[in-house]
């Protein structure tokens, strides 16, 4: 982190170039937009956005965190009596309508625009009429808070906040469809093809990742045994070979085996 904050000018190839590189690489980017036509600087700085065949996905992100917040902050606030943070949430309340209706816009277009096959057709329908309802909640829950002057007290303040938790849920829905119409069938989506190759390569990452830090489970079994061995040479063999034992360690070194026959180490020099 240290080399890449220093200001590098002289010897910085060594270390990646710090501030000096990102300044440098930032005016070679500028420079290289100056060059391009208003849609190459579109795509080039918002690849993902150009990308994208509706705006749908990106608006909808809006609404969810509008929406979501201002049921959480009022129902904090109502429950520990904070008018400020009630007040506040009618600001999210205001905010998340306005968006429910820009992405309920943008839904119907992409709905006629993207092409889909009849599984997905149901899908989509039942998407829309959520999507529908939510609107319909917000701007009616968000029409009464502005009536009443942003305060709502007693048996109403709760049947506002019920009626939120029931449009929080339909959000809630209708966002899990949408899921799944793009992740499950791919609606919207130029995914790109993946090689037989590619996966080989990549689970060949994994492998050799795996293997660094030990985590083969062969190499694992491997260290578990490794101490059986080395408690066998307990017996002192100084200067003699293996196979064969000093006159004096007969006792202690006769071995009994339990595999249906039994070695006796004899030694001829013990008798001379």
């Amino acid at each position: 982190m240290f080399n890449s904050l220093t200001f590098m000018v002289h010897g910085g190839a060594d270390h990646g170039g710090g501030v000096a590189a990102a300044i440098g690489g930032l005016l070679s980017f500028l420079e290289k937009l100056a060059g391009m036509e208003a849609p190459e600087i579109f795509s080039t700085v918002l690849p993902g956005i150009a990308a994208m065949q509706n705006i749908h996905p990106l608006l909808v992100h809006f609404p969810i965190a509008f929406l979501s917040a201002f049921f959480a902050l009022d129902l904090v606030g109502s429950l520990a009596k904070k008018p400020s943070w009630r007040a506040v949430a009618s600001g999210l309340l205001y905010l998340g309508a306005v968006a429910s209706i820009f992405t309920a816009t943008a839904g119907f277009i992409a709905a006629n625009s993207v092409p889909h096959g009849e599984n997905v057709h149901q899908i989509m329908e039942h998407h829309e009429h959520f999507g529908i309802a939510v609107v319909i909640f917000a701007l009616s829950l968000a029409g009464w808070r502005a009536l009443k002057g942003g305060v709502i007290e007693g048996a109403a303040n709760t049947l506002f906040l019920i009626l939120s938790a029931v449009m929080c849920g339909l959000m809630v829905l209708g966002a899990d469809l949408g899921g799944l119409m793009v992740y499950r069938y791919g609606v919207a989506v130029s995914a790109v093809p993946v090689s037989a190759e590619d996966l080989m390569h990549h689970h060949e990452g994994e492998e050799h990742h795996d293997h660094e830090h030990g985590t083969v489970p062969g190499e694992m079994h491997d260290h578990n045994h490794e101490p059986a061995p080395a408690s066998e040479p307990t017996h002192d063999h100084e200067a003699e070979p293996a196979p064969t034992h000093a006159p004096g360690s007969e006792p202690t070194h006769e071995h009994h085996h339990d595999h249906g026959h039994q070695h006796n180490h004899a030694h001829p020099a013990a008798g001379q």
